[in-house]
């Protein structure tokens, strides 16, 4: 094997499956493998994986992957990198073994301990809002309500963590993976005691810590020959998935921000200097020592398709309807006064409040389905509007332009509303798997292929992009109208979903 020619596998493990991608040094993908996921739902609003699930599900992804290789292309593979679903976390015994099932990040059951320990202090110093996704308050709800797992763990890691020892046999994660439990002093990127004590953990039951870009160490053996390799791979740290969503975008500089239209919506944008606000949440990025800034909508892609599945043409259920399209995209900017609160899973960006409910507001006889199917669509990107506007100005950068990936990437309606709405231009991204894009990209900076090891030069040698969407001035302005008048329903609507809060606790149904 030459230093001009490697090839790294990475993995993203999901929510819903673990795909693996072989890529060379141009980001090219050659082969890739993927393996789904079963999600549990014991009752309302709780999620979770059994933890093996993201070992076996691992292992055979990269085992299907490398099998589509001519045993030339095998031997090239120099390095392995990992990115993953945040938040989500799980106990384990000194063997690996699970001691409950992994709660997910989506997980809504620690609302109570939201209330009780999401204090303007733990945000300051985790950097993170008060919110359903940080694993602290889960584990804080596991501490209160299944006292005796914690204090039989091992270890209580997250995916990445895991995955790593399975591979090498190390509790050893990245920064910028083990951030996402909340757990993190986050101006200093390294675990803080009084947020370990609200959650139930010791210090010695965290993973040790590496940066994004640091080799971990070599995979064992008899996992790499029972994928067909006869060389030794290093693994590579990582970076959740949306850090390595932006370093697959090569949004690394100050000014450039990603956008991904999956089932959630997220922006984020990268800088050197510690800042935290309501606006975003902020996390170790997969560059070593920089921030990542980040928009997160839980209610994104998952909208559109809610409403075509719930209210739309029945032929063709929740799939794409090119007929509603053209209907919403004749419509004006405003969807005719029709307004959209999308907050149908709580809201994150820039509330915070996980019981925060949707509402559509405005209606008349004039409107039909593509009005507010549009409605959906603009309250998107008004949401992110909002957030990009809080963003830029607590940390004083300007976005001049956005790399967007994910699959409402494919909707053009979608993204002029998109581009219309922030008023940047939007260039998108062509490979589909673009964490793990960004998790290939970590691991291809340790090969020398494209000079020293530093993410963001191998980032920016390794996306690709398409097509750019430029906003309509116009448009644009009467967005600003529109979201003056959006920004008025949440605090209209806040005591009344309180209420329903309430109602629903006493009445589960």
């Amino acid at each position: 094997m030459t230093i001009t020619d490697p090839l790294v596998i990475a993995i993203d493990t999901s929510t819903t499956a673990t795909k693996a991608i072989i890529v060379d040094s141009s980001g090219r993908v050659l082969a890739t493998g993927k393996r789904d996921i079963a999600l549990h739902n014991p009752q309302t609003s709780f999620y979770e994986h059994n933890p093996l699930d993201w070992w076996t599900t691992t292992n055979e992804s990269i085992g299907e992957a490398i099998s589509i290789l001519t045993p030339a292309e095998r031997s090239r593979i120099a390095a392995m990198g990992i990115t993953h679903q945040r938040e989500t976390f799980a106990p384990f015994d000194a063997d690996g073994n699970p001691l409950r099932n992994g709660i997910l990040w989506m997980d809504g059951r620690a609302t109570d301990q939201i209330l009780e320990y999401g204090t303007p202090e733990i945000h300051a110093r985790s950097g993170k809002p008060a919110d359903i996704t940080p694993a602290l308050y889960k584990m804080a709800w596991v501490k209160e309500n299944q006292p005796d797992i914690f204090p039989k763990a091992h270890k209580v890691v997250e995916v990445h963590g895991y995955v790593v020892f399975k591979l090498t046999g190390q509790w050893t994660s990245s920064v910028a993976c083990a951030d996402s439990l909340g757990l993190f002093d986050i101006a200093k990127q390294d675990y803080d005691a009084e947020l370990l004590g609200i959650a139930g953990v010791t210090r010695e039951q965290m993973s040790d810590l590496v940066k994004p870009g640091q080799v971990i160490g070599d995979i064992k053996p008899e996992i790499t020959q029972a994928w067909g390799l006869t060389q030794t791979v290093p693994l590579v740290a990582g970076m959740g998935d949306g850090q390595a969503a932006g370093v697959g975008a090569a949004a690394v500089s100050a000014d450039t921000m990603y956008l991904n239209l999956g089932t959630a919506v997220v922006a984020g944008l990268h800088g050197p200097d510690y800042a935290y606000g309501k606006a975003y949440r902020t996390l170790a990025a997969g560059i070593p020592d920089w921030y990542d800034f980040e928009l997160l909508l839980s209610s994104g892609a998952f909208l559109a398709t809610w409403f075509r599945e719930a209210l739309g043409n029945p032929a063709l259920g929740n799939k794409p309807d090119p007929e509603l399209d053209a209907a919403a995209a004749e419509l004006p900017v405003g969807s005719l006064g029709l307004i959209t609160m999308p907050y149908w899973n709580a809201v994150q960006t820039p509330h915070w409040d996980p019981v925060a409910r949707g509402a559509v507001v405005g209606w008349r006889g004039i409107h039909k389905r593509p009005a507010m199917y549009r409605s959906i669509l603009e309250s998107i990107g008004l949401e992110m509007r909002n957030g990009l506007e809080g963003l830029e100005a607590d940390t004083g950068n300007k976005v001049t332009q956005i790399r967007s990936m994910g699959g409402g990437n494919r909707s053009r309606l979608w993204r002029q509303i998109m581009t219309d709405a922030m008023g940047v231009p939007i260039t998108a991204c062509t490979e589909d798997e673009i964490s793990a894009l960004g998790a290939a990209v970590a691991a291809m900076s340790i090969t020398g292929v494209h000079g020293a090891p530093d993410i963001a030069v191998y980032a920016e040698k390794m996306a690709q992009f398409g097509d750019t969407t430029e906003p309509d001035q116009a448009n644009h302005e009467l967005y600003g109208e529109v979201l003056e008048i959006q920004r008025k329903i949440y605090p209209a609507l806040k005591d009344v979903n309180n209420d329903i809060n309430q109602f629903m606790k006493r009445h589960p149904g």
